[in-house]
């Protein structure tokens, strides 16, 4: 399967490093559920997690929002949620994005942006400080900027686009771990997200242990499928074998 990005890391359990000054880089850290919801989901794609959903009813697919690049990981977090609207006066902004101080370490950031893209609401500053802090990733329903160093980085960034102009005096921070929307699906603080070349979804956390065993239970069977052609049984043969049209029906 694909790499994941997992509390902050590719797969690694190593603890946050002291900066120089002897402070850790990011003091968040996730509780123990939140470790064991995101390990769950550790040799899934999003795809099988899409038809897990799919069996289950459960709407959780973002529409339209992509990896900047040809991204071959997977990054699976809990949701630390933002939500933005209109700047409603000419007076000090409310915030643009200080409330990444209080983002731990392994989460994925979802941001709101209404699906806007005539202003950003990332930039480069902000992926150089996420990856400091061992952030997941990011994903907004709405634009980033400054691309490159996200690419660059190999920072997980997934988007509705990208576009320069700047948020400023445009939008302000409405919502901080609120629920919000993404892609047309709705979505709670600690959620759990997983993202890859293929997309976003997001797994109601309170279903995430039913969703990830029907996720491994159809990854399964695509492998053994795949290995029967390999094999030199048909398609047809092969689907039958393992009731491949009956691994998303609902129900």
């Amino acid at each position: 399967m694909n790499q994941i990005i997992q509390n902050g890391n590719l797969v690694s359990d190593t603890p946050d490093r002291p900066s120089t000054n002897g402070v850790v880089r990011n003091p968040k850290q996730q509780q123990a559920e939140d470790e064991e919801l995101v390990a769950l989901f550790s040799a899934s794609d999003t795809p099988a997690v899409s038809d897990a959903l799919d069996k289950l009813g459960i709407p959780g697919q973002a529409m339209n929002i992509m990896p900047l690049a040809n991204y071959q990981k997977v990054t699976v977090g809990p949701a630390f949620t933002v939500r933005y609207v209109p700047t409603s006066s000419s007076g000090p902004p409310k915030g643009v994005g200080d409330w990444i101080d209080d983002v731990a370490k392994g989460d994925v950031i979802l941001i709101d942006n209404g699906g806007r893209t005539d202003c950003t609401v990332w930039g480069d500053i902000m992926t150089q400080y996420a990856g400091i802090r061992g952030i997941a990733g990011t994903v907004i329903d709405g634009v980033c900027r400054d691309v490159n160093r996200a690419i660059n980085d190999e920072y997980p960034m997934f988007t509705a686009g990208r576009f320069m102009r700047t948020a400023k005096d445009r939008i302000e921070v409405a919502a901080v771990n609120e629920p919000v929307g993404i892609g047309r699906v709705h979505v709670r603080p600690r959620d759990i997200v997983v993202a890859d070349a293929n997309g976003v979804v997001v797994v109601p956390r309170e279903r995430a242990r039913e969703v990830a065993e029907i996720a491994r239970h159809i990854d399964e069977s695509e492998e053994r499928i795949r290995n029967m052609i390999a094999s030199g049984s048909t398609l047809g043969q092969a689907r039958a074998e393992f009731n491949y049209h009956k691994l998303q029906r609902k129900g």
